[in-house]
């Protein structure tokens, strides 16, 4: 019987410290709860970073104060392109100058003048006295062109037509020709060398012709047997403007010089305008010397 109560006793003194124990535990874990449930204020969430932020460096330099806020850049916006400006068009000058002639000196260039004249568009007016030639473009202009003509004692006047043209052409020198000057050759075909130049207009049954130089410091001079003659450039510009049937009008190397009486036919900005008891009226060539018509031979 002591024994029994004895080991009463001390299993009673035992379950009081494993009770404790347990209710201990079981506070413990209750006050573990409430804790994961209630998280301190102090703790703050982490916020993700946007695209645009710049997050601010962790290590500043001490020189630079850190920020107190991410820095936000904002993104470029683009303009929008400006419309395009339609550029006006300006329509062309109705009157063009022609290029100067490469070889010709000043006022021989080949030029578009104020020229008053009747006569038909296409018309040639040779000024021997001021040595320019004339091609009529309308009622008042011309094309104006620099010219060598003839020396003294073969000047001549009168009206005539383009009988024919040619390219290059070939040179025979006329039978008085050579007799005074023995040393010409009999022949001599078109080229470069050719004292005809480029072109050679014929002017009706005579033996004289506007034709090219390959001497352009000739132009403006009187040094002819009686032909016109232009640069290369220039008679080959009148050769394609002139046509077979042309009318030519040759001035008297005087008339330029002499005051006019009454309105002239033909007249030009540059020149005193020819009288009428001077102009041509007939359609053979007046030789104004008792010399023979040559051809040109220089």
């Amino acid at each position: 019987m002591a024994k029994r109560a004895k080991r009463r006793k001390a299993e009673a003194a035992l379950a009081l410290p494993v009770a404790g124990r347990v209710a201990i535990g079981a506070v413990a874990a209750v006050a573990l709860g409430y804790g994961l449930m209630w998280r301190p204020a102090s703790v703050q969430p982490t916020r993700k970073q946007a695209a645009h932020q710049v997050p601010a460096p962790s290590s500043p330099a001490p020189s630079s104060p850190a920020p107190s806020a991410p820095v936000r850049v904002a993104a470029p916006v683009q303009a929008p392109a400006p419309a395009p400006v339609p550029i006006p068009v300006v329509p062309a000058p109705v009157r063009i100058e022609t290029p100067k002639a490469a070889d010709a000196p000043g006022k021989f260039v080949r030029q578009v003048v104020d020229y008053a004249s009747h006569q038909t568009p296409g018309t040639v007016v040779i000024d021997t006295g001021n040595t320019f030639l004339y091609l009529v473009l309308n009622d008042g202009q011309a094309m104006r062109y620099g010219i060598g003509v003839g020396r003294e004692g073969f000047t001549w006047s009168g009206e005539q037509v383009v009988a024919r043209k040619t390219e290059w052409p070939d040179w025979r020198p006329p039978a008085e020709m050579i007799s005074r000057q023995p040393y010409l050759p009999r022949f001599m075909a078109g080229g470069p060398g050719n004292p005809l130049g480029a072109r050679a207009m014929y002017l009706g049954e005579t033996e004289y012709r506007i034709h090219g130089t390959n001497k352009p410091d000739t132009i403006g001079k009187r040094v002819s047997s009686g032909c016109i003659r232009l640069t290369n450039e220039d008679v080959m510009d009148l050769y394609d403007r002139v046509k077979v049937g042309a009318k030519v009008i040759v001035l008297p190397a005087q008339a330029a010089h002499r005051p006019s009486q009454g309105a002239p036919p033909y007249t030009a900005s540059t020149q005193g305008p020819a009288s009428p008891s001077n102009q041509p009226s007939a359609t053979n060539v007046q030789l104004l010397s008792p010399r023979p018509r040559m051809a040109d031979a220089q």
